[in-house]
């Protein structure tokens, strides 16, 4: 056991009596005298106990020099988990760490009761741990005080970040006391953490462990390169041949999470699953049933790969492969934990080998590359097991002898030990058949040197096929090789040359693929609706090309064959053809039209004599031969010009034509307007004539209007 003087006498009852013998690299560093009342900035790596680290460190800041805690009324210590699982994990871990100081450890969990956890706060508790989200709402609700907070504890704290609590972190930082202890603990100390750590501590020490330099050394990493659709097939192998006693299968989706659960349950494991779309009491029940035994198999998304514990977990699945380096790192580290050994295995389809090299070299991981394991080396693991059976090693008891006796008496040991072999295979899923995934990689994790392109290795044991499809029917390699490989569920390492003629294609196959592709396709030979493939005997011979069709046109066909000329002069000799006077570059302009002819005396001497009746013969030309007749006088404008009144009458306002004729004044542009009759007029009663009575005219009916309620105008006076 580590020094016990630097630790609390009541936590090192706890860890005596939880059967430690040795402290791991972290938990003696927070043990450090200097480090007793210092915030800390704490990175190791996944798996090396930094639960039971900031346990130890806390125990100073809460109980001071006493042996146990006093009487629970406002907490003194928090902690925050990102999840729901790993803030359960966390309070268990610190219930038997203080179990011996007497703490009250309360939980804030998204998902549980929140009346009951109200409850619980209300009664007293010194320890509080949960999750950002629900500690935020109790602290708003009010039933969370931090008045009396001595210490703040932050457990993988840039996967908080990772997951958005930067805010809630924010505010519960806010909420707590200034005179307070702020610890943080991850497994990577990211730039958000270090700016965190900067606003929320006082000068912070940073402590780093030697382990965090070597990533797990106790956890074997395996990367088995295997065909696309046998992915499924590969990790139900993987299950079989190690056969562990808890494991758990990671997948990037929730929906193959479910499809894979149901998958296993169907061939026998014992399988449960946990994702974020389960209820937080179905989670715990999950975890449970690992723990208890019930269950050996988890398959999980990535809300499983920070912080969870599982004893008894010694085999790591990467069904789809994780993102980046932190996901891989941290999913591996669910087993080989606290000196345990474990396996780590990754699915590698074999279009995604580069990138799998990648994420291994970027994690500084050196993995073993290899195949999934066959039927055969699963059977014979399992005799392995049986014939070290620890059952086989123990004495026979008194209550046994009578029975082992009569059954070796009545069935003999060769029926026996066969009834015990069906027995101990009987319970056990079968194995699956798995393809050829290509060429397994060096030691060094890298490809095998390839062929030069262009020089064709030949397949051992080869056997070509015909398709019944060439290069009149458009056949491609970049097609036709994905086709074969799904008729008959062989992979392109199986596949050698392929020759497209004009209607038909020769493809040269493995031994073993070739009857596999036989097999898959029936006596039909039929991969595709079109396309028929028939097994030959032998190495192919090239078919005869067909002949070219005749051109459409005859006379290029006996048109005469030009002969060479021999008269062209040579290089030395020849000389370049002077440009032509357009090509010359003329001068600019400025934009105005330029004429390059030259100027001439007599613009019109170049043109035609026209014969004119209004011009002499005798004229000279260019000079007018009217210049002795007067001009003819111009019109005066401002003379006023003589108007009729109507048409017909010469006078005012008549219009005359050119003839001097007077015409109708309506024989304008203008029509003259139409009376039109007045509808609403008609509609209104007559209106009275108000000068002098009114006349006593007959109406339509006979009669006047005297009498019969006209109207008439009093007479003034």
């Amino acid at each position: 056991m580590t020094d016990l003087a630097t630790i609390q006498p009541a936590i090192a009852r706890a860890l005596a009596k939880r059967g430690y013998e040795k402290l791991t690299p972290v938990q003696e560093a927070v043990l450090a005298p200097e480090l007793r009342d210092a915030d800390l900035l704490v990175s190791a790596q996944t798996g090396s106990g930094k639960t039971v680290a900031f346990g130890i460190s806390l125990a100073p800041t809460l109980l001071g020099d006493e042996e146990t805690l006093p009487q629970a009324e406002v907490p003194l210590a928090l902690c925050i988990a990102p999840t729901r699982e790993l803030a359960l994990q966390v309070e268990r871990e610190l219930s038997w760490l203080y179990g011996e100081a007497g703490a009250r450890i309360a939980t804030c969990v998204g998902g549980m009761n929140m009346t009951t956890e109200r409850q619980n706060l209300r009664r007293g508790a010194h320890i509080v741990v949960g999750t950002p989200g629900r500690l935020r709402d109790h602290i708003d609700r009010g039933s969370l005080d931090l008045s009396a907070m001595r210490a703040v504890v932050l457990d993988e704290a840039d996967e908080m970040l990772d997951l958005g609590f930067r805010d809630d972190l924010q505010f519960i930082l806010d909420a707590a006391p200034d005179q307070r202890r702020t610890l943080m603990f991850s497994a990577t100390v990211p730039s958000g953490i270090a700016n965190l750590a900067k606003r929320y501590q006082n000068k912070a020490v940073r402590v780093s462990t030697a382990g965090e330099q070597k990533q797990h050394l106790d956890i074997e990493y395996r990367a088995l390169s295997v065909a696309p659709n046998d992915r499924e097939n590969a990790v139900i192998n993987v299950l079989r041949y190690y056969d562990a006693k808890n494991a758990i299968v990671f997948c990037s989706t929730r929906a193959t999470v479910n499809h894979l659960t149901a998958r296993f349950s169907n061939r026998g494991f014992s399988v449960v699953a946990l994702s974020g779309e389960l209820s937080q009491n179905e989670r715990t029940h999950a975890l449970q049933a690992l723990r208890d035994g019930r269950a050996r198999v988890c398959v999980a998304t990535d809300v499983a790969a920070r912080g969870l514990d599982l004893p008894d977990l010694e085999l790591v699945i990467h069904a789809d492969l994780p993102k980046n380096q932190e996901g891989l790192l941290h999913r591996s580290g669910r087993t080989g934990r606290a000196g345990r050994k474990g396996v780590s295995a990754l699915i590698v389809p074999y279009n995604a080998r580069r990138r799998t090299e990648r994420l291994l070299a970027d994690a500084r991981i050196t993995a073993t590359w290899a195949r999934p394991p066959s039927a055969e080396e699963i059977l014979a693991r399992d005799d392995e097991r049986l014939m070290a059976d620890p059952s086989f090693e123990a004495d026979i008891g008194d209550d046994e002898k009578a029975m082992v006796a009569a059954l070796l008496e009545r069935h003999g040991p060769d029926k026996v030990a066969a009834a015990l072999v069906r027995m101990h295979r009987a319970g056990r899923s079968a194995p699956e058949e798995l393809n050829d995934a290509g060429p397994v990689a060096a030691p060094g994790g890298t490809y095998a040197e390839r062929a030069p392109r262009g020089e064709h290795t030949p397949i051992k044991d080869a056997v070509w096929f015909s398709l019944s499809l060439g290069r009149k029917q458009s056949a491609e390699p970049r097609w036709l090789l994905p086709m074969i490989c799904r008729a008959g569920d062989i992979t392109k390492a199986d596949i050698g040359s392929i020759k497209i003629h004009d209607l038909e294609t020769h493809v040269e196959i493995s031994g073993a693929a070739a009857n596999r592709l036989q097999a898959a396709i029936g006596p039909t030979g039929k991969i595709e609706k079109n396309v028929t493939v028939t097994r030959l005997d032998g190495v192919p011979e090239m078919p005869a090309r067909s002949p070219r069709p005749p051109r459409a046109r005859d006379e290029f066909a006996s048109a005469p064959v030009r002969e060479a000329r021999t008269d062209w002069p040579s290089d030395e000799g020849r000389r370049e053809k002077p440009k032509p006077d357009y090509a010359k570059k003329r001068p600019f302009t400025g934009g105005k039209k330029r004429d390059d002819r030259p100027p001439r005396d007599n613009a019109y001497a170049d043109r035609k004599p026209v014969a004119r009746d209004d011009i002499p013969a005798n004229a000279t030309p260019g000079v007018w031969p009217y210049d002795d007749v007067p001009p003819a006088p111009k019109p005066d404008f401002d003379k006023p010009r003589a108007k009729s009144a109507k048409p017909g009458k010469p006078g005012k306002g008549a219009a005359r034509s050119d003839a001097g004729e007077a015409r109708p004044a309506f024989a304008k542009d203008k029509k003259p307007k139409r009376d039109k009759p007045d509808f609403k007029a008609a509609a209104k009663p007559a209106k009275p004539h108000r000068k002098g009575p009114p006349a006593d005219a007959a109406r339509p009916g006979g009669g006047s209007d005297a009498g019969k309620g006209g109207l008439t105008r009093k007479p003034k006076g």
